[in-house]
C-alpha cells in the first residue's frame, strides 16, 4: 500500500511539473534584442520596452537606480532626524531644546502612521487631479519587488518610503515658528489635521500622474507647473502654514522686551550641516534614478547653497558690520529652499544666480520685513521657507531650460511656453489654501484643547513642564 501511495504521488508531482514546462514552452521568449534594450533602457533610466509580451529578465528593480533611492531615503530622513531637530535646538533657549527634539520625533512617528494607513493612497492614488483615494490604504499593494509607482527602476516600496520622509519633514518646519509656546498634544493634534487637508492633497496634485498641477507628468493638467522637490508642496505649504499659526498663537512672553538668543549656535551649525547633506537625497534623489539629471540636480544643489551661504552673512557685514554664524547657517539653508523646486530643471549658471537671490530676499524678510510687520516667527520659518520657497517657485519659470531637463522642451511635455505663468498660479493657489486650511485647523485646536500652556509653564520652559526632561545638567 505504501508503495502504491509512493508511485502515485511522484505520478502526479511529474503530471505538475510537466503542465509548468509546458506553460513555460508557451511562454513567449525575449529576444536578444529585446534582453539588451532593457540593459539600455536600466543605463539611461528609461522604461522596459519590447515588441513582445515576453517577462523581462530583469523585471524587478534595478540594483543601482534603487540603491541610490535607499541612499536618498536615508538623507531625507538624516535631514529630519537629526538636521532639523538640531538646527531648530541649537536656536531656542536651553530651557525649551527638548521640546524641539521631541516634537520632530513625535512627528515622524505620527505621520508614519497615517503614511502607511491612508496618507501614501491619498497622495499617489487614484485619477481625481486633487485628491487620491484609498487604493493602497494599508500599503496594499505596495510590494518591494515591483515597480512603476514611483519610476521605471526603483521598488514601489522605496517610493513609498522615499515620499514618506518628505511628509515627515515638511510639518516638522512649521514647529520653527511656534517654537517654545505650543502645547506638544496641540502641536500633534494639529499636524495630524493639516496632513489630510494640506499636505496630502498637494503632494497629489503636484506630483501624482493625475494631479492637478503636476505638468512633467500629467498632459492632462490643469495648471502645468513644475516643481522638482517640494517648492510648494514642501516648503512653500509649511512656511505660509507657518505664518499663520505664529500669528494665531501669538507671541512668547516677553518677546520684544527680554533676549532670546540661541542657546548653542554649535548645535544649529552641525544641524545645517546635516540639512545640507540630507538635502543631496532630497533633490538628487527626485530625479528617482542615478542619472544625468540626478547629477544635474546635485550640482545646482550644492552651488545655490554654497553661493546662498556666503552672500547672507556678507549682507551682514555690510549692514551690521560683522558676519555672524547663524547668516551663514541661515544662508546655507536658503539656498537649499529656493533651488529644491528648480534643481532639476535649471543649468549651474542659474544655480548661481538663484543662491544670490537666496542670500538676500530670504534676508531682507527675516530682518527687516519680521520686524516691520512685528510677528513672532521664532526660528524664521516664514522668511526662509515661506520666502524663500514662493520665490523658488517663481524663479523656476524664469530660469527652466530643456537643457537640463528634457521633459521641458517638444520631445517631452513641452511645458516652457506659459511656464512662469503657471508657476504664479501654483503658487497663488498654494498661499490660499495653505492659509485658509491653517486658519481653520488652529482655530478648532485651539477650541478643542487650547494651543499655548499656561504662562508659567511658557515661562519656566516646556522641557521639564511637558517631557519631565532637562537638556542640561550642571
Amino acid at each position: 500500500m505504501k508503495t502504491m501511495m509512493r508511485w502515485m504521488f511522484m505520478g502526479l508531482v511529474g503530471l505538475f511539473l510537466g503542465m509548468a514546462a509546458a506553460n513555460a514552452a508557451d511562454a513567449p521568449e525575449r529576444s536578444v534584442t529585446e534582453r539588451l534594450e532593457d540593459i539600455e533602457a536600466y543605463i539611461n533610466n528609461s522604461a522596459r520596452n519590447g515588441s513582445t509580451n515576453a517577462p523581462s529578465k530583469i523585471a524587478g528593480p534595478g540594483p543601482g537606480h534603487n540603491a541610490w533611492q535607499m541612499t536618498s531615503t536615508a538623507l531625507v530622513l538624516f535631514m529630519t532626524l537629526p538636521g532639523l531637530a538640531l538646527f531648530y535646538g541649537g536656536l531656542v533657549r536651553k530651557k525649551n531644546v527638548l521640546s524641539v527634539l521631541a516634537q520632530c520625533l513625535g512627528i515622524a512617528g505620527l505621520v508614519t502612521i497615517l503614511w502607511w494607513a491612508v496618507g501614501y493612497s491619498l497622495s499617489f492614488g487614484g485619477t481625481n487631479p486633487f485628491i487620491g483615494d484609498t487604493t493602497f490604504a494599508f500599503f496594499k499593494g505596495v510590494e518591494p519587488g515591483n515597480v512603476g509607482a514611483g519610476y521605471h527602476w526603483i521598488s514601489d516600496s522605496m517610493w513609498a518610503m522615499f515620499q514618506l520622509t518628505f511628509a515627515i519633514i515638511t510639518p516638522a518646519l512649521i514647529i520653527g515658528a511656534i517654537a517654545e509656546r505650543m502645547k506638544f498634544l496641540a502641536v500633534l493634534v494639529f499636524v495630524a489635521l493639516w496632513m489630510f487637508v494640506v499636505y496630502f492633497p498637494f503632494a497629489h496634485m503636484v506630483w501624482s500622474t493625475s494631479g492637478f498641477m503636476c505638468g512633467p507628468l500629467n498632459k492632462d493638467a490643469g495648471i502645468k507647473a513644475i516643481d522638482f522637490a517640494g517648492g510648494t508642496v514642501v516648503h512653500m505649504t509649511s512656511g505660509w502654514s507657518a505664518l499663520v499659526l505664529c500669528l494665531i498663537l501669538g507671541k512668547r512672553i516677553g518677546f520684544g522686551k527680554e533676549p532670546m538668543t540661541p542657546h548653542s549656535m554649535t548645535l544649529c551649525m552641525v544641524g545645517t550641516g546635516m540639512l545640507w547633506v540630507g538635502w543631496y537625497g532630497f533633490n538628487a534623489g527626485s530625479a528617482l534614478g542615478a542619472d544625468a539629471i540626478a547629477s544635474n540636480a546635485f550640482t545646482t544643489t550644492t552651488l545655490a547653497a554654497a553661493v546662498a551661504g556666503f552672500v547672507w552673512p556678507l549682507c551682514e557685514w555690510i549692514t551690521r558690520g560683522k558676519p555672524s554664524v547663524l547668516g551663514f547657517c541661515s544662508g546655507v539653508v536658503a539656498g537649499l529652499v529656493v533651488v529644491t523646486p528648480a534643481c532639476g530643471f535649471v543649468t549651474a549658471n542659474s544655480a548661481v544666480i538663484i543662491g544670490i537671490l537666496a542670500g538676500v530676499v530670504p534676508f531682507v524678510a527675516c530682518s527687516y520685513l519680521k520686524r516691520m510687520l512685528g510677528y513672532d516667527d521664532a526660528l524664521d520659518t516664514f522668511g526662509v521657507h515661506g520666502v524663500g520657497g514662493t520665490m523658488g517657485a517663481i524663479v523656476t519659470g524664469i530660469f527652466a531650460d530643456e537643457k537640463a531637463n528634457p521633459v521641458l522642451g517638444k520631445g517631452g511635455m513641452d511645458l516652457l511656453p506659459g511656464l512662469l505663468g503657471n508657476q504664479l498660479k501654483a503658487v497663488a493657489i498654494t498661499i490660499i489654501w495653505s492659509v485658509v486650511a491653517t486658519a481653520v485647523i488652529a482655530f478648532i485646536v485651539k477650541l478643542v484643547i487650547g494651543l499655548r500652556p499656561t504662562d508659567d509653564v511658557e515661562i519656566a520652559g516646556l522641557d521639564v513642564s511637558e517631557h519631565g526632561e532637562e537638556g542640561y545638567h550642571g
